[in-house]
């Protein structure tokens, strides 16, 4: 098995970065601190525009270039407001990557390429994979249901998802959801991945910019502590408490999508991530919260998933 951790290949080709390791451009954890640490160590760092108005999400691009002169991305979620001006800030800025989600790729990837960016996009599905590449997308991220927050309504494991993906398009894979470790990265590289997406091992570091509150519960959970709800609106993984308790009851009801809508309202996850609010917010994290047990800087953790994944594969 080629060492993907020092080898180039078409990913870390792409991107320009030493090692295949992206960080998810998570709402309310993915800053410019995040992404910079990310990118310093040899990963490819992404700030998450989803929480962010235009004009936050251009400090942070500009904070970033400051504190590293390695690549890094901006994650969008296509279906957020003000796309015209989040697109022409990513663009003016000349961000050199990025990776957009939860809408279709087509509206935007040719003027992106135009702009001398490279786009990868988030699917939960071989099908959308297939469109994906057809709307000219340089690599995908295939995230399976481990995931936390919003989730593809299959409910495809990340371990049957990889596969599938690889086998359905020609570009390259990355592999996103329940990915903590260089085990987990060692494993995804068989499935036929040339990189990993990383998401809840991050949002839990000390550059991420959620609550510390948020962070030691998510430490403190075990396995099953986490449950995929509100599948009427957007399926998504949330930490079991307070909030996620109202979900419950109120899906056990019967309650419809308005009314679930209503309960959501607005603000849910900035209240449970970055305020740490775990009464009254919605706390997003991934199954894999259950191994991870302390908050730790990027790099440690960067050097701890190389350091177990040349044990696995040596």
């Amino acid at each position: 098995m080629i060492d993907m951790m020092t080898k180039t290949n078409r990913l870390t080709a792409l991107l320009g970065v030493k090692k295949p390791i992206i960080a998810g451009g998570m709402v309310w954890c993915s800053g410019w601190r995040l992404a910079a640490a990310v990118s310093n160590a040899g990963g490819l760092g992404l700030i998450g525009a989803g929480s962010m108005h235009p004009e936050i999400l251009q400090e942070h691009i500009q904070k970033c270039k400051q504190a590293t002169d390695r690549p890094f991305g901006v994650n969008v979620p296509l279906l957020y407001p003000e796309m015209d001006r989040v697109m022409q800030i990513i663009m003016d800025e000349k961000v050199p990557i990025v990776v957009t989600s939860a809408g279709n790729p087509k509206t935007w990837t040719a003027q992106l390429h135009e702009a001398g960016c490279k786009v990868l996009h988030v699917v939960s599905s071989a099908k959308f994979a297939q469109k994906a590449e057809a709307a000219g997308v340089d690599a995908i991220i295939a995230e399976g249901f481990e995931a936390g927050g919003h989730n593809g309504r299959e409910e495809t494991t990340t371990m049957c998802l990889i596969p599938s993906v690889v086998d359905a398009v020609s570009i390259p894979v990355v592999a996103a959801g329940g990915i903590a470790s260089g085990r987990a990265i060692a494993a995804a590289q068989c499935l036929g991945a040339e990189g990993v997406q990383i998401g809840t091992l991050f949002a839990l570091s000390e550059e991420s910019s959620a609550h510390e509150a948020f962070k030691l519960a998510c430490c403190a959970a075990g396995e099953g502590d986490t449950a995929l709800v509100l599948k009427k609106l957007a399926p998504t993984r949330l930490l079991k408490k307070g909030f996620w308790q109202q979900v419950v009851t109120a899906e056990d009801r019967g309650a419809n999508a308005d009314e679930l809508n209503e309960l959501l309202g607005k603000g849910r996850a900035k209240k449970g991530i970055f305020e740490g609010d775990l009464e009254e917010g919605e706390p997003e994290i991934g199954q894999v919260a259950a191994q991870i047990d302390r908050i730790r800087p990027i790099a440690e953790i960067m050097q701890m998933l190389e350091e177990e994944y040349h044990k696995v594969v040596s």
